[in-house]
């Protein structure tokens, strides 16, 4: 996974940079380092995120909740 997949890949799933590091329990630098090339990403990490984005990308949002609210008891 290239450094530009992977930040695509965190906005498709909707992460953060802090979140996919506290998924991984890794420190935030490890993941800033991976977005700005300055590590590699591991094979496996690039392997999880991408079929995860992937999942987002095919799937399509449901509309049925927009701008519903809870009933009120």
């Amino acid at each position: 996974m290239t450094p530009q997949r992977f930040v695509e890949a965190l906005e498709c799933v909707r992460w953060t940079r802090t979140q996919i590091a506290e998924v991984l329990r890794c420190d935030i630098s490890l993941v800033e380092a991976w977005a700005n090339e300055r590590e590699k990403i591991p094979v496996e990490v690039g392997a999880w995120l991408e079929s995860l984005a992937e999942a987002h990308e095919a799937s399509v949002v449901p509309r049925t909740c927009r701008e519903k609210r809870a009933a009120d008891t």
